[in-house]
């Protein structure tokens, strides 16, 4: 397994240190757009900077290097067991080599062991796939845009939204204007529509796996992603909150089937600093393709 924990310790440090590239692409593009002079054109320059500097240093972008979420995709009878171990064993490793920071604490006492392990943490989640390889996708989630996360239930009466897609959209753009700027903005939203209340907060982060740039197979929800995107770029609110006309950087919808008497619209925010990174790995383990 030897192979196998020194490619996990360099998804993690390349997750933790290197912005994707439609990412990149997207702040480059957003730095492109604010106006010149303005405070917002200097959050983003600040943005840019920070990158560079993480990806030439091989440090952590953020202070918080977040929770860390794994998603691999196995063939059948591939050992999720064994699997699961060296992850865990590669988290400590890289949190030794400062890949990661020391900010994974016990809930009940708030005791920090320094080593990024610990009950649910990391958080592990298995599918099977009809392909002879394992791809190993990671997200490092801050705590920050975690903390403007919300969920709604419709018909929500204060906001007149009712259980449809425009109701939907009401609910989007109201976590939005609650964020104000909080979580690190400009940020990337993953948002599920249905499922139950904790199906649709895990549902709503599998949106950050998608591309920033790609286009959304369901013609309705496409369409509800670029209005919301377009619209709430128009708020004003801009980077960390300083106004401008990126509060955005992206919006990911999908959806799950749910029971009649509940509809929820769960929303997960990610801050700038959008750190995804997928791999497939050959058949030592060893990396064998970049997938972002």
């Amino acid at each position: 397994m030897n192979d196998l924990l020194d490619s996990l310790i360099e998804i993690i440090r390349r997750t933790s240190a290197e912005i994707p590239d439609d990412v990149q692409r997207s702040i480059l593009a957003a730095l492109e757009a604010e106006k010149k002079g303005s405070i917002a054109e200097s959050a983003m320059k600040i943005i840019e900077r920070n990158i560079a500097l993480a990806k030439q240093k091989s440090q952590p972008i953020c202070q918080d290097t977040g929770s860390v979420l794994f998603y691999v995709a196995t063939p059948v009878g591939f050992d999720q067991i064994t699997f699961e171990e060296t992850a865990k064993q590669a988290v400590r490793k890289a949190t030794l080599l400062g890949y990661l920071r020391q900010n994974s604490v016990n809930s009940l006492t708030g005791a920090n062991d320094g080593t990024n392990v610990g009950p649910g943490a990391p958080s592990m989640h298995f599918h099977q796939h009809r392909e002879p390889h394992v791809e190993v996708r990671l997200i490092l989630k801050g705590g920050g845009c975690e903390n403007v996360g919300a969920q709604y239930s419709l018909p929500n009466e204060k906001l007149k939204a009712n259980r449809d897609l425009p109701g939907c959209r009401k609910v989007i753009l109201d976590a939005v204007l609650q964020a104000q700027g909080k979580g690190c903005g400009p940020g990337i939203l993953g948002v599920c529509i249905g499922g139950d209340r904790a199906t649709g907060y895990e549902l709503s982060k599998h949106q950050f796996l998608r591309l920033l740039d790609d286009h959304n197979p369901q013609p309705e929800l496409e369409a509800l992603e670029q209005d919301i995107l377009q619209t709430a770029n128009q708020l004003g609110i801009g980077p960390m909150g300083f106004g401008g006309k990126t509060t955005l950087l992206g919006v990911k919808i999908g959806a799950a089937n749910r029971v009649p008497a509940s509809f929820f619209v769960s929303v997960s925010y990610m801050c700038w600093a959008f750190r995804r990174q997928g791999v497939r790995l050959g058949p030592e383990a060893e990396i064998a393709e970049w997938l972002y």
